[in-house]
């Protein structure tokens, strides 16, 4: 353990004597920051666009740049969420709920203080868990066959599906197939036959990742956006920024458990900081006094505190298994999934072997990009809200223009544009019907992991299924799969009483 912190503190030190690596750092989260205050973007759409942007850049730099724009992008939305009612990204929908009623008392920068601190706090416990929790999950992981594989991408796809459904929770996992169907097109990594190319030669190689999740999510915004003419007038800017130290301490409690909540809601592959910071904001109503009670909805700090530590902290929750496993836990950790499959680097069990001390690198470019968040976050409050004024007709171009180039300059390809526009367009349509594009997503990334592993998997065991029933991991997993698929039902429910007692 001491070896490992001396490790982690040399590449800290490293790190912070490049000037270079700083104002890279800086600049990211500052555009972090400002591509989730934009209402309707999101951190996943501002980590896919800098992604294409970081092509020709080398993994380590392209690393500060991305994990600079994750944090900075999931606190980011929380700016149009006290000043203007409106979540700038999906994390930021629970700040909402306390933070504009706070602005509308004259004390948005009592708002923004809190939920600069707060999330700055809930970055760094997080990445404690990581930094502790990834090297035992990538040594049990060691041990995983092909079967469990499988299995584990499966009941990501399932979790995912179940978990950020609007509506119906098949439709959660009608998305999660629809994802899965897209990751078999192209030549089997096995047997190199082609499947669903329609003698399309572009196809052969399967769907890029990239150009896909760019569509996915940065198009179905876009439409929307331009659909919608209504516009919010922006409040002055009031109050000072600086929070004071007593509103922290006397919810050091609700921080500590809102950041393990962030934290476990991220490891759970596919469903994102949104549904850490509403688990959260949930929790902490309910473990709060009836009068504390009573201020939630009206401008609470508890309930900012409680939002902005957890769907910060699941950022690092986030990576766990994303690093050690090669599932994310988020829409953006999919997306950084696919950078880093971009510059060559392969999340799994042997993150360690074939990169020795990536783990702590990326850690320590954490921690880094948290000051930076926080620094940004106290200089930008009262300047941010020049950005909001901005009407939805302006800004929305200049992103569908940025979406384009990123498709583009990924690989300097017409098809990626072809492939990103109808995809997009989809995406929206499913989105009007209430099918979550998270689960696609989640079953785009892990379908080829899903694919290959079975397949090896059959041809080993000669087509059997009995070696799931012969491992106790795998068997684990199934029964796990079941379950979730057996609570959707009203019979089992009452089974079991989990409606709970009217």
């Amino acid at each position: 353990m001491i070896e490992q912190f001396t490790h982690f503190f040399s590449i800290l030190i490293n790190l912070i004597s490049s000037p270079t690596n700083i104002i890279i750092l800086f600049v990211a989260s500052f555009l972090g920051i400002i591509f989730g205050a934009m209402p309707g973007l999101t951190a996943t759409l501002g980590v896919a666009l800098l992604t294409a942007l970081t092509y020709s850049l080398g993994a380590d730099t392209a690393l500060l740049g991305l994990l600079g724009m994750y944090v900075g992008a999931i606190y980011g939305g929380s700016y149009p969420a006290i000043l203007i009612n409106i979540p700038g990204t999906p994390a930021a929908a629970a700040t909402a709920m306390d933070g504009y009623p706070l602005t509308q008392k004259g004390l948005a920068g009592k708002a923004l203080g809190l939920t600069t601190t707060a999330s700055f706090i809930g970055t760094i416990i997080g990445l404690l868990f990581l930094v502790t929790l990834s090297p035992l999950i990538a040594s049990l992981a060691l041990q995983f066959t092909s079967w469990e594989f499988f299995l584990l991408a499966l009941l990501g796809i399932i979790l995912s599906g179940s978990l950020t459904s609007p509506d119906l929770v098949v439709k959660g996992w009608i998305a999660g197939l629809i994802g899965l169907l897209l990751a078999t097109i192209g030549r089997d990594a096995l047997q190199f036959f082609p499947r669903y190319t329609f003698d399309v030669p572009e196809l052969d190689s399967g769907l890029e990742i990239v150009p896909v999740l760019i569509g996915a999510f940065g198009i179905p915004q876009v439409i929307r956006a331009l659909t919608n003419t209504h516009h919010v007038k922006p409040p002055i800017f009031t109050g000072s920024i600086l929070p004071e130290l007593k509103s922290i301490t006397r919810n050091i409690k609700h921080i500590f458990r809102s950041a393990t909540i962030g934290v476990g809601v991220g490891a759970v592959p596919g469903v994102g900081e949104d549904i850490a910071g509403w688990v959260s904001y949930s929790t902490a109503k309910k473990t709060s006094s009836k009068a504390q009670q009573a201020e939630f909805g009206k401008g609470s700090e508890t309930a900012i505190v409680s939002s902005e530590t957890a769907n910060n902290a699941c950022v690092g929750g986030a990576l766990i298994p994303l690093l050690t496993l090669g599932i994310p836990g988020s829409p953006p950790a999919a997306m950084l999934l696919g950078a880093l499959l971009l510059h060559g680097i392969t999340p799994g069990p042997s993150i360690e072997i074939d990169h020795p001390n990536f783990l702590l690198e990326v850690t320590a470019i954490m921690v880094l990009a948290s000051f930076a968040m926080w620094a940004n976050g106290l200089l930008l409050a009262k300047q941010v809200i020049k950005v909001l004024q901005l009407p939805t007709a302006l800004f929305i171009p200049v992103v569908g223009v940025l979406c384009i180039l990123g498709a583009y300059a990924l690989n300097l390809n017409m098809f990626s544009l072809y492939l990103m526009i109808p995809i997009g367009i989809v995406a929206f349509l499913l989105g009007e019907m209430k099918f979550p594009i998270s689960p696609m997503v989640i079953g785009l990334v892990l379908g080829g992991m899903a694919d290959e592993s079975l397949r090896r998997a059959l041809l080993l065991s000669e087509g059997s299924f009995m070696p799931i029933f012969e491992r106790p991991v795998a068997l684990l997993l199934v029964l796990v799969m079941t379950v979730f698929i057996l609570a959707q039902f009203s019979w089992f429910k009452r089974l079991f009483s989990f409606e709970g007692k009217k």
